[in-house]
Formats: C-alpha cells, structure tokens, sequence
C-alpha cells in the first residue's frame, strides 16, 4: 500500500477500496461476458456500488476496461538466464501466470472478440513482450517480428488451453506443454534470422 492510500488514522482511503471492488469485478465481468455484453450496472452490482461510482471513477465503459486490463506480465530478465534456456524460462512464466491470474485470461477472451481488447492485448505485448525479446534477440531492430512469432506461439497455447480449454492442450501439464513450445520459441528468440 502506497502512503497515499492511507487516510488519517492509519486506515485504507474508502476509495481506493472502492476502486479495487470495480476493478475486480469488471475484470470478472469483461471475463464471463466479454466486453459488448458487460455492462457498467452489471459491474457495479458486482463490485456492491452504485453505476454512478463506476462512471465517476472511469468515466465511461472503454475507460474501465483499459483501468482493467493493465497488467504487469512481471517478465524475467531473460539476459539473466543462460542464453539457451530463454525460450524455457518464457513460456513457462507465461504459463505460470496465466495459471495464476484468471484477469490474464480475461484480457484473452476479450482481445479475441472486441477491437478494443485486442488493441489492449497488443499494447501488453509491444510495451512488455518486445523489449525482453531484444534483449536476447542476435538482432534488435527485427526485435519485434522475433516478439510477434513469440506472441503467436504464446497466444495460441493460451487460447487453446485456457479459453477454448481443448482437452489436450487444457490437460496437458506444464512442464510438458513447456517441452513441446519451448524449442519453437527459443528458436525465435534467438536463431539467426532467416
């Protein structure tokens, strides 16, 4: 808790406890619903608060789902791995953490349905995904095709096996499912271009 979520006396400001109930309900929401369907009463009656709060907080539904949708993928430092176990160490964070985080899964769900998710879902991966790829990446200025193929590769097990839940895919243990991606993704982080 930052020092300014304190209020006098030592205890939670009311609004930002306010806040984290919309957030947590909207992402709930925007997971079950999708974004066309989820509505600002709904996420409202969710989180136990009045629809005027939800609008005075984010102004508008496209402003709550970005409030929502931010996230920290906490992605290693992949320079700090041994170079041939990139591929390895990413694809089995990104696994841990779709496993942890169901708000990651609903990002997913919305940014295969709705323009607004899918830009929001793009901008995770260029502002997070690509600058850890070129890191590693034998060449920097093609950082983002490398971050792209990766993406693909990421994305496609996430949907099948989170969203979709296809039953090999959803059935599969990680460390498996790591052993079957893992070649494929180091290949693009770190193989010489074509």
């Amino acid at each position: 808790m930052q020092p300014t979520d304190i209020a006098p006396g030592g205890r939670p400001r009311r609004s930002d406890a306010t806040r984290a109930a919309i957030l947590e309900a909207a992402r709930e929401r925007f997971a079950s619903d999708g974004y066309e369907r989820a509505t600002i009463r709904a996420i409202a009656r969710d989180a136990g608060i009045d629809p005027s709060m939800v609008m005075r907080y984010y102004g508008n539904k496209e402003g709550l789902f970005a409030a929502a949708s931010e996230f920290d993928l906490r992605l290693p430092d992949l320079a700090a791995v041994p170079r041939e176990e990139a591929g390895a160490v990413l694809v089995g964070h990104f696994l841990e953490r779709w496993e942890e985080d169901g708000a990651l899964t609903a990002l997913l769900r919305v940014g295969v349905t709705n323009p607004a998710g899918a830009e929001r879902m793009r901008a995770v991966f260029q502002e997070q995904v690509a600058p850890a790829v070129a890191a590693v990446c034998p060449d920097p200025d093609r950082a983002g095709v490398r971050a792209a193929l990766v993406a693909s590769q990421i994305l496609g097990m996430a949907v099948s096996r989170y969203v979709l839940r296809f039953p090999p895919a959803a059935g599969m243990p990680r460390a498996e499912a790591v052993a079957w991606l893992a070649p494929t993704v180091q290949r693009y982080l770190t193989a010489e271009s074509p």
